[in-house]
């Protein structure tokens, strides 16, 4: 366990490091998730192995700490997450990010260039969505207010509605973290950050449930060197549902192109 301070009180990111060669790779959880729970299998497979790796618990979630002062937004998810990396002697990266940290890794690319050499973008959000009330996920988390959704009851409504499997690890999030975290996620950066992704001049792959049917925007990304990968017999969390496809397409997706 590895830790670093990322804000001016003190605030601590903290990740789970394997030891192993360079380039180091930095993997990261979706919202309400946590890094060391949803990668270390996929982590230690033979393909994937060898690298040093750092499982990151994103600030407000896991293992790191909660603090209420923090914003939240992916940019200052995206700085602090730099200056644990950069504390951790980490560059040039190989950033292997789910869903909302898929959206976080895409910022800290075009924010921090010299930390990421390659992305590999499992079902990342690309695009703004709609705040749905009594959707799952973020968009059902940010159509409450951050008082009703701490203080007023939509914690437990939505600590009823997702499941015992997220619960697992939601439950570990902070109730200003991950209420905040959902509502930028929801609104998105500006640019957007497809926008960011297509702008990278860096190897980039996105991973995609084949059941989903073709990813939006697909061909706009492929014209921008943006290799979109589906995943057969899984759904948006591909590294437990198929551990062994997403394996393979990752260290295909790390091989670097000629």
């Amino acid at each position: 366990m590895r830790s670093a301070a990322v804000t001016p009180e003190g605030d601590q990111i903290r990740w789970v490091e394997l030891p192993g060669q360079e380039p180091p790779r930095v993997y990261l959880h979706g919202l309400g998730a946590t890094s060391p729970a949803y990668f270390t299998e996929v982590a230690v497979h033979p393909l994937l192995a060898g690298h040093r790796s750092l499982l990151v618990d994103l600030l407000g979630h896991g293992l790191s700490d909660r603090p209420t002062a923090f914003g939240y937004t992916l940019e200052s998810h995206a700085d602090a997450l730099a200056g644990a990396l950069s504390a951790a002697g980490v560059s040039g990266a190989e950033v292997i990010a789910h869903s909302m940290g898929g959206s976080v890794a895409i910022v800290l690319a075009a924010r921090h260039p010299r930390l990421v050499s390659r992305l590999v973008l499992i079902d990342a959000n690309l695009d703004p969505i709609p705040r749905t009330p009594g959707s799952l996920g973020s968009s059902g988390i940010a159509a409450y207010s951050e008082e009703e959704f701490v203080t007023g009851g939509g914690w437990e409504e939505v600590r009823d509605r997702v499941g015992a499997h997220w619960w697992s690890t939601m439950r570990l999030a902070g109730r200003e973290a991950l209420h905040r975290s959902a509502f930028h996620l929801t609104r998105g950066t500006v640019p957007t950050m497809r926008q960011l992704l297509l702008d990278l001049r860096i190897q980039r792959t996105f991973l995609l449930p084949e059941a989903d049917g073709p990813l939006p925007g697909s061909g706009a990304l492929g014209e921008a060197g943006v290799n979109v990968v589906a995943i057969p017999d899984c759904g948006h969390n591909i590294m437990l549902d198929n551990p062994e496809a997403f394996v393979r397409a990752t260290a295909a997706a790390l091989t670097p192109r000629g």
